[in-house]
This record gives C-alpha cells, sequence and structure tokens, in this order.
C-alpha cells in the first residue's frame, strides 16, 4: 500500500476511533463528551494503532489465534507507551487502570488489552478489507488533496491543545505559590502575636490588619485563576474523567470540583429558564 493511502487510512481510524470514544461516552454518561486528546474530531493513537496492526498483522489474518495473540501484544505495548509518553511530556496521567485487576503502571490492563485484541481481529478481517477497498477508489489527487488539508489541521489543532495543557500547568503552579503564600501567612500571624503578646493590643492589631489585607489580595488572585475557563482545558477536563496531574495535584482536584459546582449550577440555571418559559405559556 503506497504511502499516501496508509496517512489516509491513519485519519480514517482516527475519525472512526473518535466516534467509537464519544458513542462509549455517551452510553456511560448520557450525553455528549468530546473524547480524544485532541479538540477535532480524530483520536490520533486509533489511527497510529490500527495502521500499525493491518500493516504488521494482515500477514496472519488467516490464523485467527495468532491474529488476536499478537493483536493484544501489539495494543498493550502501543496502548503503554502512548500513556507513558503523554504522562511524561504533560505531567498528567491521562486515564487510569489502576483499580482495574491485572494493569500494569495504570496504563493498561488485561481485560482491554482482551478487548482491543477482539477489536483488532475484526477490524482485520472485516472492516480493513473495505476501508482499503474506498480509498483504493479514490483518485490519487484527491487522496493526497486530503491529506495535506487533514495533516495542516491536526498540527494545528496539536499546537492548540499543547498550548492549553502547558497553560493549564503553569495556573496551576500558581495556585499553588498563593495557597502556599496563604498559609504561610496565616502561621506567622499566629507566630507573631505569639512572640509580640507582651508589646500590646496595638501592635498585634496592626499585624493583622496587613496580613489580612495581603490574605484578601491572595485570595482574589486565587479566585481568578480558578474562574479563568479556557475551553480546551475544560473539554479536556471532560474527555479525561480520570485523568490525574504528577504536580500540583490538590490544587488540580479543586480546580476540577470548581469547574463541576460551575457546570451544575449553569444546568440548574437553564432548567430554570427552561420553566419558567413553560409556565409563562
Amino acid at each position: 500500500m503506497e504511502i499516501s493511502n496508509i496517512i489516509l487510512c491513519f485519519f480514517i481510524y482516527g475519525f472512526l476511533g473518535w466516534c467509537t470514544e464519544v458513542a462509549y461516552a455517551a452510553f456511560k454518561e448520557h450525553k455528549f463528551v468530546n473524547r480524544g486528546f485532541l479538540n477535532s474530531a480524530i483520536c490520533p493513537i486509533y489511527g497510529f494503532g490500527v495502521v500499525i496492526v493491518v500493516q504488521l498483522l494482515d500477514p496472519y489474518a488467516h490464523q485467527i489465534v495468532l491474529l488476536y495473540l499478537l493483536s493484544v501484544v501489539l495494543t498493550t505495548v502501543l496502548e503503554w507507551l502512548t500513556g507513558f509518553a503523554l504522562d511524561k511530556l504533560f505531567h498528567h496521567k491521562w486515564w487510569d487502570y489502576s483499580d482495574v485487576p491485572f494493569n500494569l503502571n495504570g496504563y493498561v490492563c488485561v481485560p482491554f488489552s482482551a478487548i482491543w485484541g477482539l477489536a483488532c481481529v475484526f477490524v482485520v478481517k472485516i472492516v480493513h478489507p473495505l476501508i482499503l477497498k474506498l480509498v483504493l477508489l479514490a483518485p490519487k489527487w484527491l487522496v493526497l488533496g486530503e491529506n495535506i488539508v487533514f495533516t495542516i489541521a491536526i498540527f494545528i489543532d496539536l499546537y492548540v491543545t499543547v498550548s492549553a495543557i502547558l497553560k493549564l500547568n503553569r495556573r496551576l503552579e500558581k495556585m499553588e505559590e498563593v495557597a502556599a503564600e496563604f498559609h504561610r501567612i496565616s502561621d506567622q500571624i499566629g507566630n507573631d502575636i505569639y512572640k509580640n503578646v507582651m508589646e500590646g493590643m496595638e501592635r498585634q492589631e496592626r499585624i493583622k490588619e496587613q496580613t489580612e489585607v495581603r490574605k484578601e489580595e491572595l485570595r482574589a488572585i486565587y479566585e481568578e485563576l480558578q474562574k479563568r475557563n479556557p475551553r480546551v482545558t475544560t473539554r479536556l477536563m471532560r474527555a479525561f474523567p480520570k485523568m490525574q496531574p504528577r504536580r500540583h495535584e490538590e490544587q488540580f482536584h479543586k480546580l476540577r470540583e470548581f469547574r463541576r459546582s460551575e457546570w451544575y449550577a449553569l444546568k440548574a440555571r437553564k432548567k430554570e429558564r427552561k420553566e419558567a418559559k413553560k409556565n409563562k405559556k
């Protein structure tokens, strides 16, 4: 298969993988969730995974048992490497199988590996032959044009997503610094009062007023950081509900809970407006 056709297959399977993830999320949560690392309708891990599987395992298509076993091994290795790489690059664990039996570092687990193996057999035996026929029917100029457009789009999407993740990490770091200073000032108040208790109430009140002003400033900064609402960050939090940060874990979970409370409040307001409109009618 020509390289241009392989690239187009990558985009096709990336899109089908995204559809699968969205359908799975809709079944579990009864709502639309834009799953996947990127913002657009593609999951690159599915594109890379399926292309690698069909290229390496097609010679074993007529040996079902061997095809299944090799698929399990190959998809497990790919998923583990992807999870490990994303973790190390962005300091977040994007999915976590730690609560599933027979997992490895939370990146992979036996039950899901078994499912991926079955899915690969289905793809190699049934799906890929149909996809390949459609790809080969397309004119070369059309395949090339689609590849160029999709490649440009995915790189723009990748830039936007990575920028949002880096901004999130910096925001969490700033929230951590503000929280640490807030606690330090609170401790300092107690220490100053203790040390200067014999120097009179007026000095204690002055110290308390100064520190209270600084605490109010820090509280305002912290709340402003929480209220920032980049769409990409919000989408990633919803797309990866089990995402675990490697740094600033406490601030990440506080930010996630703040986002959830905002979302529930917005949902309640929409419901109230809808009921109000019905009552007017």
